[in-house]
């Protein structure tokens, strides 16, 4: 499975306006509902999932990263978005730290094979340090679409 797959590019913030894990959540789910992908009548609700699946851990996965995530019977497939909060965000990391880069994933609750292949294709990614020295270097939607569309091509799957 590519980011491409299921990354929506016109979700993609480059600068996160939020200064807490919520307002972040809220945020990026706005994204997706802007992006055409999520309709305005289910953004609470995912919202509300999302924050009660953090309620059962962080998904700050420490690094710097978190990947908040849900399944939700309003999407009909796999979506995705990626956020950078250059100041960083407290968001109960396992390892304390700050979080500047988020990817925020949702998917249908029968499918939850693709749940678990869209994590593990961020999480694989992730552990690389250099993408994600390039990923907080980037400053635009282009330049972060573009990243993910080259380690896409690297990883060649």
């Amino acid at each position: 499975m590519k980011l491409s797959d299921f990354i929506v590019a016109d979700a993609v913030i480059p600068e996160l306006k939020a200064g807490t894990k919520e307002e972040a959540i809220r945020e990026m789910v706005g994204s997706l509902c802007r992006a055409g992908q999520i309709a305005a009548e289910h953004e609470q609700t995912i919202v509300s999932a999302i924050m009660k699946r953090e309620e059962l851990g962080s998904t700050g996965i420490g690094r710097g990263v978190a990947v908040p995530h849900t399944k939700h019977s309003s999407v009909g497939s796999l979506i995705a978005t990626v956020a950078l909060s250059s100041s960083g965000l407290d968001f109960a990391s396992l390892d304390g730290e700050n979080v500047y880069i988020l990817f925020l994933l949702v998917s249908p609750p029968d499918r939850p094979g693709d749940h678990l292949r869209g994590l593990e294709t961020i999480t694989r990614h992730l552990k690389s340090d250099d993408f994600c020295r390039f990923l907080r270097q980037s400053r635009t939607r282009e330049a972060i679409v573009d990243l993910l569309k080259e380690v896409d091509d690297q990883a060649g799957s």
